[in-house]
């Protein structure tokens, strides 16, 4: 027997076996892009998602029939919904988080009901981005669309749906719609009042790893899988990465590296919700029961590859020479002499401001390229150090990382996060830790496995573990003071600066 895995992103979709021993038997992977039918706005192609999705399970399960696949779960990006008929049709495109619709409802739920009092029932910070706001412009500006949708479901539930399931909602992803009240684990009788939203449009509330049944007949058919595929509700991606990297237990964290970093540290109890908003803080279910998990994040390897395409073009590496690995040997060992302000582009969390920019303090004609790197890199972790620290006061600390993303694969960068934390970071050997943790939830859910542990002894190998350097971290204890006066000696100066650029020319 084999589990499925499948994990749906913004811009692609991948899929991957696995054996019962934890074996690869076959991935497959299948881009899409993001569409803009005006200005503001951001949508996703929903049956061309599902088409690709689609073309990947079915591609693995051509080259499964010697370990034919028992089980799948699904793990996707939060916030979008996708809206559905009871007979299984997708009925229009799935907008995006970053899609400017639905201001003016956010507003609405900040004022009728207050951040603090809502932030109660439902943990997040009010904006936009969220499925509520999306949901209401849909019924005030296309009703149509609106009342003929039986039900709206966020990706990991929509897949099981569409394979033959009944309409669900894991609670990972319902904590993203501002419809869901945390205490409860289900959708909130005051939120839904509010929003004149129904229950029954949204799906039963699951939590991850629950079996709600098996794919179709017809449908198995179609895709090449063997009869009785049996699926299992999976989750936020972000929330799956933590069961697939290994963090099953509170004071360990996933920090994943990609475009963005985004640091998920997992914990037991909600201790002292209020503080957790004033950092900034939301709170989401685990995919396993009993655990939480919050998400700090911003910008990281969007800058690593600015740094890369301003001034080491592919072309300045020798002939198959990994530019990357190039770069990674200029820096230095040592704590650079420069501080940098991460906020390239406008910084996501906690701040939420657009009249700032980078900047790179204490550069000299002897500064050489690796340390510019270097300390972009540095100046990128020190932006989490202090949310951490405020974490620990709360109990919510991290005493380790597991890293995953195209980031992890960098030993110098992982070295420069050790030393900085103070604490060890591991690099597993498999590091799309939403895959792999969708595809071990398919294993624990069918008994594949006894716990969550055991699927982690089988499935999450460490390949190499960081470990600070004492006199490094020391350094950056004190680098980090002179890091904190950055943004307020020169935001100020910043904001006149984006001001003059707003002049007419």
């Amino acid at each position: 027997m084999s589990v499925l895995g499948i994990d749906l992103g913004t811009t692609g979709c991948k899929a991957a076996a696995f054996s019962q021993a934890g074996h690869c038997l076959a991935q497959g992977y299948r881009e899409y892009a993001a569409i803009h039918p005006q200005a503001g706005r951001v949508e996703l192609d929903s049956r061309e998602v599902w088409g690709k999705v689609r073309l990947v399970i079915q591609e693995i399960a051509s080259q499964t029939h010697r370990d034919p696949i028992t089980a799948l779960c699904t793990s996707s990006f939060g916030e979008a919904f996708v809206p559905v008929s009871g007979s299984r049709e997708i009925l229009g495109s799935s907008i995006l988080c970053t899609d400017h619709r639905g201001t003016e409802y956010s507003d609405a739920l900040a004022n009728d009901i207050g951040q603090e009092a809502f932030y109660k029932i439902n943990p997040n910070i009010l904006g936009p981005q969220y499925s509520l706001p999306k949901l209401l412009w849909l019924r005030d500006h296309e009703a149509g669309l609106f009342g003929k949708a039986d039900h709206f479901l966020f990706w990991a539930d929509l897949v099981p749906y569409l394979l033959g399931c009944e309409p669900v909602a894991v609670n990972s992803l319902a904590n993203r719609s501002l419809l869901f009240d945390i205490t409860k684990n289900d959708w909130s009788d005051e939120l839904l009042s509010w929003s004149g939203m129904e229950r029954k449009k949204l799906g039963r509330i699951v939590p991850g790893g629950t079996l709600i049944g098996t794919v179709s007949d017809r449908v198995a058919s179609e895709l090449g899988l063997p009869p009785g595929v049996r699926v299992v509700s999976g989750g936020h991606d972000q929330c799956c990465n933590a069961l697939g990297s290994g963090c099953i237990e509170p004071a360990k964290a996933v920090c994943g590296i990609g475009t963005f970093e985004c640091i998920t540290p997992t914990y037991g109890e909600i201790r002292e919700p209020l503080r957790m908003l004033s950092l900034g803080l939301n709170i989401e279910h685990h995919v396993l029961p009993g655990l939480y998990v919050s998400f700090l994040y911003n910008q990281a390897g969007i800058l690593v590859k600015w740094f890369r395409d301003t001034f080491a073009p592919a072309d300045a590496a020798p002939h198959g020479t990994d530019i990357y690995s190039l770069l990674d040997r200029e820096m230095p060992e040592a704590p650079t002499n420069l501080l940098v302000l991460p906020h390239f582009d406008p910084p996501m969390w906690p701040l939420h401001m657009i009249d700032t920019s980078g900047v790179i303090l204490g550069l000299k004609t002897d500064t050489t390229r690796g340390e510019i790197l270097k300390s972009i890199m540095e100046g990128e972790t020190f932006y989490f150090v202090d949310s951490l620290l405020a974490l620990e006061k709360l109990g919510v600390e991290t005493r380790e990382f597991m890293a995953t993303g195209g980031g992890a694969r960098s030993d110098a960068w992982l070295q420069i996060k050790a030393d900085i934390f103070g604490v060890p970071f591991i690099r597993p050997r498999i590091s799309e830790g939403s895959l792999l943790g969708a595809a071990m939830l398919a294993g624990i859910a069918t008994g594949a496995y006894g716990s969550a542990a055991e699927a982690v002894n089988v499935f999450v190998k460490r390949e190499r573990s960081f470990e600070p350097h004492t006199l490094r971290h020391a350094i950056y204890q004190e680098k980090l003071k002179l890091y904190r006066e950055l943004f307020p000696a020169t935001r100020n100066l910043l904001s006149r600066l984006h001001r003059a650029d707003r002049l007419p020319s």
